[in-house]
C-alpha cells in the first residue's frame, strides 16, 4: 500500500515513510502544484495511493461523495513535522493495514488515533 503526502506535508514525509517500509511519494513529485484536493484524491484512487494529509478539505471530501476509495490518513496536530508525530502516524498505519486498503478515514493527534471506514454515512 502506497503513501501520498498532500502538498501541506513537508516532503520529509516520504523519507521517514520510506525508511519504515511504507512506500510513499509527495504530490509535489507526481502533480501539479496548484491541483485541486478533487484532483489530488482522483490520483490517489486510480492508483492506489493512501492520502497523508493535514487538510480537512480530504475528509470533506470523502463525506460530501460518500467515496469509498482512497483512505485518508490526517494529521491533526499543531506541529506536523515527521520528527513530532510520525511515530504515532507510521503506528497508526501499520496498526491498520487491512482498514486503509477497504477504505477508511484515520486521523492521528498527539494522543490519540480514530479510524471510520469508508464511505462515511450520517449517522440517524
Amino acid at each position: 500500500m502506497k503513501r501520498l503526502a498532500d502538498m501541506n506535508l513537508s516532503p520529509r514525509w516520504v523519507s521517514l515513510l520510506d525508511a519504515a517500509r511504507s512506500a510513499a511519494a509527495h504530490w509535489s513529485k507526481v502533480g501539479a502544484a496548484d491541483a485541486s484536493d478533487a484532483d489530488i484524491m482522483a490520483y490517489a484512487k486510480t492508483n492506489s495511493y493512501v492520502v497523508l494529509t493535514h487538510d480537512l478539505d480530504f475528509s470533506a471530501i470523502l463525506a460530501a461523495t460518500h467515496g469509498d476509495k482512497p483512505s485518508v490518513v490526517q494529521i491533526r496536530s499543531d506541529d506536523v513535522r515527521p520528527e513530532v508525530i510520525g511515530v504515532r502516524v507510521i503506528d497508526a498505519i501499520r496498526r491498520l493495514p487491512a482498514e486503509l486498503d477497504a477504505g477508511a478515514l484515520v486521523t492521528v493527534d498527539p494522543m490519540r488515533t480514530r479510524m471510520r471506514v469508508l464511505p462515511l454515512l450520517l449517522k440517524k
